[in-house]
């Protein structure tokens, strides 16, 4: 799914050494000049993990480019000082190799890969280990030791929600909606504890000793970058996150925190009176169409999608000659760690009570189509929706019917021939909703609270004109 974005940020790193990348800028007169001058607006670039090699491409290009704009460029790095983090997966750090060292295994190349490519570039590059005491490192390590394990998600330090940011780097590195069954979740949670106070505590002393304008990084969210943004915010710094999109040679940048919150909260005034002529719709609905097959976009789901009506109805049973309720899932630890749930406990308590609502509506079919992420993604998901929904329904209602996140059933087109179509908080409710389908929001959504979706306390409410 990823093919084209690798390949875009591989023609930047397919050199013999990062001095080789940046030879031409660094010979430039006018790159020592601005370099060297004392200059507004001073920047810090939050890039922290050098291993995260796309992200720390894109935010070396940042460096460079806002340097020769006339500001002041600094960057932070962790230099193997986190004992866990968002580039940790247990696909690739098992859980016994991942707690057998007081470091990850990947920690030395990934701070000599961010080292190697900013160092060139002579700006001032921060360390994580130089803005943590021994002392202070010492009383992290006692209270992720000694925290009960009960207290871990709703703990606070500062004010900032440092459970809370844990227990997602937990989930993230597990892949699963919770770690009630997961091996050695104890310790991996308490490891995830201490890098999230770590990362508190430098972002904390550095931003006392240096005032920034703003602070630039990828995502806004895991550990360390969402302990970085919360720390920024409670100290009255600008927050510049910054995330690739799907559509190819595009990315996201949001102001104040990530996307993923900014476009839930922005106002609709924003965008409500964009003037949308003829030609203005025509791309966006062109646009809009190519999302079937992924051919304006680095990210996609789907290589040959399977669109024909008569074969989607063949392969899942479903009768599309009488009405249909379509559900669209997310990624169950996705879903966890971007959204807030409001009407149900979480994602899957919304499926299982839908299912059981449906259950008493024969005159209704449910379409539940599985997020194909959940084996296609950059972290495939170790609880998958199916599996989970087995064990409440051993065998389902004869009006509910499943397309399992491996099918090549195109998603747009099976829900194009629903009626209604239900969504916890998944970006695909906008494109949905833009071919006049109607949509019911039950989680929280970027559609939501838009004018153009209906609300998850209606969701009951408005079953009746369903059909």
């Amino acid at each position: 799914m990823y093919k084209k974005l690798k390949k875009f940020f591989q023609k930047f790193g397919e050199r013999e050494n990062t001095n080789d990348l940046w030879s031409p800028v660094l010979k430039d007169g006018l790159w020592m000049s601005q370099r060297n001058q004392t200059k507004t607006p001073r920047v810090l670039i939050a890039t922290s993990m050098g291993g995260y090699q796309q992200g720390a491409l894109l935010e070396s290009v940042l460096a460079v480019a806002l340097t020769l704009r006339g500001a002041k460029v600094e960057i932070l790095l962790c230099d193997e000082f986190l004992p866990a983090c968002q580039l940790t997966k247990i696909g690739g750090n098992p859980v016994e190799q991942f707690l057998s060292s007081p470091k990850q295994a990947r920690c030395g190349k990934c701070f000599a890969y961010g080292k190697d490519l900013f160092s060139p570039l002579g700006l001032p590059v921060h360390r994580f280990s130089s803005f943590v005491t021994y002392e202070q490192s010492l009383e992290v390590k006692k209270i992720a030791a000694e925290i009960s394990i009960d207290d871990i998600d709703n703990y606070e330090w500062n004010g900032l929600a440092i459970g809370e940011h844990a227990k997602a780097g937990a989930l993230r590195y597990y892949a699963s909606g919770n770690l009630s069954s997961e091996p050695h979740a104890e310790p991996v949670l308490r490891r995830y504890l201490e890098s999230a106070l770590l990362t508190a505590m430098v972002t904390s002393n550095l931003l006392e000793k240096n005032a920034y304008d703003v602070v630039c990084f990828n995502h806004g969210i895991y550990v360390p970058q969402g302990i970085i943004g919360e720390v920024c915010r409670r100290n009255q710094t600008a927050v510049a996150n910054w995330n690739p999109s799907y559509r190819k040679s595009t990315f996201i940048f949001s102001h104040g925190d990530s996307y993923h919150h900014t476009m839930i909260t922005e106002p609709v005034e924003s965008w409500e009176n964009i003037e949308l002529n003829e030609a203005v719709e025509k791309k966006t609905m062109d646009y809009l169409k190519s999302r079937w097959y992924g051919t304006e976009d680095w990210i996609w789901f789907h290589e040959k999608p399977e669109s024909g009506l008569e074969k989607i109805a063949s392969e899942i049973g479903v009768d599309f000659s009488r009405p249909v309720i379509g559900l669209l899932t997310n990624v169950m630890w996705d879903a966890q760690l971007h959204y807030r749930s409001n009407a149900f406990k979480d994602m899957l308590d919304w499926i299982i009570q839908t299912i059981h609502y449906f259950e008493k509506r024969p005159d209704l079919q449910l379409l539940i189509r599985v997020h194909p992420a959940e084996v296609r993604g950059v972290v495939p998901s170790r609880q998958p929706i199916v599996a989970e929904i087995q064990k409440i329904f051993p065998q389902l209602p004869p009006n509910v019917f499943v397309i399992p996140p491996e099918s090549q059933v195109s998603t747009y087109a099976a829900m194009q021939e629903c009626d209604t179509v239900l969504i916890y908080n998944t970006k695909t409710g906008i494109e949905i909703s833009s071919q006049g389908i109607p949509v019911v929001v039950a989680g929280e959504a970027w559609i939501r609270n838009k004018g153009i979706s209906r609300r998850h306390g209606d969701i009951f409410r408005y079953s009746t004109s369903f059909h």
